[in-house]
């Protein structure tokens, strides 16, 4: 078996850390959960721990937190597909936008179902995923803002995504004279500059974070601690909120090198072969857990001196050494995980999840 424990303690932790640090700095903001995947007992928790707006990437989650919670203010963060327009109106109060076609069919839609939507308009700011470019902003609000049943409560942009691009004081500075443009062209408020995300933190302690951006959407540091820019945890914030446990299923001395004619595995790699290996034999663990629900480079094992030696779909083999620790059968290795090591173990229904 194999299975992933979340800390409530070590997140409300982290939750109350950060609700502080936004809160000084005159900052909104929502939780991402798309980490979840939909788990309804995750999303509960998260519920229960205060949270009044969470963002998500898929719609089938925003339906869970709405089954949960419909009082809590749910966001749409990627420009929402034509085809989903009922139920992004349905589930999401909130949606990122960059096409105006699009735009016109959640208010045509937000007029059947007899409720305005807002969203928040995305800019491009260099990263080259959603947004519209700067120059066509005020040609794009002003086409926006004349459709009914539509809010445009926000500006915002998406960095370090795809291409790495980090935030800088000049990026955002830039995002914020867009909304005093737009807000003194249309004498219009808009409430929220959305730039901020878990790459974006360090930049308050820096105070380089300029005082118009109000608004962050926050997942990976909620859940890990982390400082994205030093790639280590926040002073005062958990980094292991998160444990990946998985059975040993095998353990035997065998061989370090294999025999035979070597071809491809299953992954389509080939084994490099550490010749001063020959003839010398350790101790393998054979987990059961495998490439279906993990790749090695997310995870970490917690023991020093386990090292990966190779993993096939529904397995995942260990070197650990002469087995100095005593690991036995069916004992289970824990291990740490980083973000998206833990986002594809949430998303597979073999890994069990539990709460401690």
């Amino acid at each position: 078996m194999a299975y992933i424990e979340l800390n409530k303690g070590k997140l409300l932790h982290n939750f109350h850390f950060l609700d502080t640090l936004f809160e000084r700095n005159n900052i909104h903001w929502g939780m991402v959960s798309k980490i979840l995947c939909g788990n309804k007992k995750y999303i509960e928790l998260l519920l229960d721990l205060g949270i009044k707006e969470i963002h998500d990437s898929r719609i089938s989650n925003l339906k869970v937190i709405k089954s949960i919670d419909p009082k809590v203010q749910t966001v749409y963060i990627k420009p929402p597909p034509k085809k989903s327009i009922k139920n992004l109106v349905k589930y999401a109060d909130v949606s990122l936008n960059t096409e105006y076609e699009t735009i016109k069919l959640i208010s045509e839609e937000s007029k059947g179902q007899n409720k305005k939507h807002k969203i928040i308009i995305m800019i491009e700011m260099g990263d080259l995923r959603e947004g519209i470019l700067g120059e066509d902003l005020v040609d794009f609000y002003s086409s926006v803002f004349k459709l009914p049943y539509i809010e445009v409560i926000g500006l915002g942009t998406n960095l370090n995504c795809l291409n790495g691009i980090m935030p800088t004081h000049d990026k955002m500075v830039q995002l914020s004279l867009y909304k005093q443009l737009i807000e003194a062209k249309f004498d219009k408020k808009i409430p929220w500059i959305s730039g901020g995300s878990s790459v974006t933190i360090p930049m308050i302690y820096k105070k380089l974070l300029p005082k118009g951006i109000n608004h962050f959407r926050i997942g990976e540091t909620l859940f890990f601690g982390n400082n994205l820019i030093t790639g280590k945890p926040i002073k005062g914030m958990k980094s292991d909120v998160f444990k990946l446990y998985a059975e040993v299923i095998e353990l035997s001395e065998k061989p370090k090198v294999p025999m035979g004619e070597i071809g491809t595995n299953v992954a389509g790699e080939s084994p490099e072969i550490n010749e001063d290996d020959y003839g010398k034999k350790s101790f393998r663990a054979i987990l059961d857990i495998g490439l279906l629900d993990i790749d090695t480079k997310n995870i970490k094992p917690v023991k020093k001196g386990f090292q990966f030696s190779g993993a096939s779909s529904d397995m995942i083999i260990l070197d650990i050494g002469r087995n100095s620790g005593k690991l036995k059968m069916g004992d289970m290795v824990e291990f740490r995980l980083d973000y998206m090591g833990a986002l594809r173990i949430l998303n597979s229904d073999y890994i069990e999840k539990r709460i401690v």
